[in-house]
């Protein structure tokens, strides 16, 4: 089954840029490999953390859009524990997230669509159920 996931990661922030660029590439490759689709990358930089882990205080934070099903998860935070330039890393499944939100926006798009209607024929607009005004000339 296809779901869809976050997979935050926080990399020492004493790398060099290419060496960040050589663990997002294998990370990337491990992922596609074991079945998985990347839909984006969003390299957020280097930020402060709110508390220290593994005595850094800061990190560069990294974030893949992943569709695959649970394996690809599985086999990516194994990756990610196993991958000492990592100090912290998360995964969120986001799918459910994302039908609720449809779900609201939706019902949201509804209500304008009728607030709409009810607020023209209100200003004498002529509406779905009103009569055509009359033409004298």
């Amino acid at each position: 089954m296809q779901r869809t996931y976050e997979i935050m990661f926080i990399v020492r922030p004493d790398l060099a840029d290419e060496d960040v660029d050589k663990l997002v590439a294998t990370m990337e490759t491990n992922i596609t490999s074991a079945g998985g689709v990347i839909t984006g990358t969003q390299r957020m930089g280097k930020r402060r953390m709110a508390y220290a882990v593994r005595k850094f205080n800061d990190g560069n934070y990294i974030l893949f859009n992943v569709e695959g099903a649970g394996g690809v998860v599985k086999e990516a935070e194994r990756r990610l524990r196993v991958a000492e330039q990592v100090i912290k890393f998360i995964t969120v499944r986001t799918d459910e997230e994302g039908k609720r939100l449809e779900k609201v926006r939706q019902i949201r798009e509804s209500h304008r669509k009728g607030q709409g209607r009810q607020a023209a024929e209100a200003a004498g607009e002529t509406g779905p159920g009103a009569e055509p005004a009359s033409l004298e000339a």
